[in-house]
């Protein structure tokens, strides 16, 4: 399968998935459980949370699923609604305000998303990049190189399997079992 027909299958998917088709659900999960997970890890820096509001995240988008546009990519309508949901959580955090339990860290997370970030969080950023490429390092080789030119490079994987001389699925293979295996490493860290 070339990349130009990864974008079909997708839009089958999410076809059939307005259709009401729970297997294509499950697809559309699978494929983009990570990006959602990631993104909210970021905003929540908490495993938790990020893993609670990407759950909510794809409830509520196959719930409304009817309402996607096609000329949007998925993804950016996934991640709207993810975007959304932390906000709320944020609220519903700051509404908490008074709760000695609550700790300053968690106090610091109830900024809004889209103040820009200080330079306490440039520096949380940086520290938490740090540990990533330290997981990143247990990994074996090729999946350290497949993270590095999907994520680091952006390389497309066309291009990611022309520079390692590969066939395209075995680079998104790669790429996929490299983060599943990150993921797991990230979640067992303490």
């Amino acid at each position: 399968m070339s990349a130009k027909q990864t974008p079909f299958v997708l839009s089958t998917a999410i076809e059939q998935a307005c259709q009401g088709s729970q297997k294509a659900f499950s697809a559309l999960l699978h494929h983009y459980w990570g990006e959602v997970y990631y993104f909210q890890l970021k905003q929540t820096q908490n495993e938790y949370d990020a893993e609670d509001i990407c759950m909510q995240t794809f409830a509520q988008a196959f719930d409304k699923i009817h309402t996607y546009k096609p000329e949007y990519a998925f993804n950016t309508w996934l991640l709207t609604i993810a975007k959304n949901l932390h906000i709320d959580w944020l609220r519903k955090r700051k509404n908490s305000a008074f709760d000695p339990s609550i700790t300053d860290r968690e106090q610091s997370a109830r900024q809004l998303a889209d103040e820009s970030p200080t330079a306490e969080d440039e520096l949380i950023t940086q520290q938490n990049l740090a540990a990533l490429l330290a997981e990143l390092k247990k990994l074996k080789p090729h999946y350290q190189e497949a993270i590095q030119y999907r994520f680091f490079q952006e390389m497309s994987y066309q291009d990611m399997a022309e520079s390692l001389g590969i066939e395209v699925n075995l680079a998104k293979v790669r790429v996929l079992r490299a983060k599943q295996l990150l993921a797991d490493l990230l979640k067992t860290k303490p």
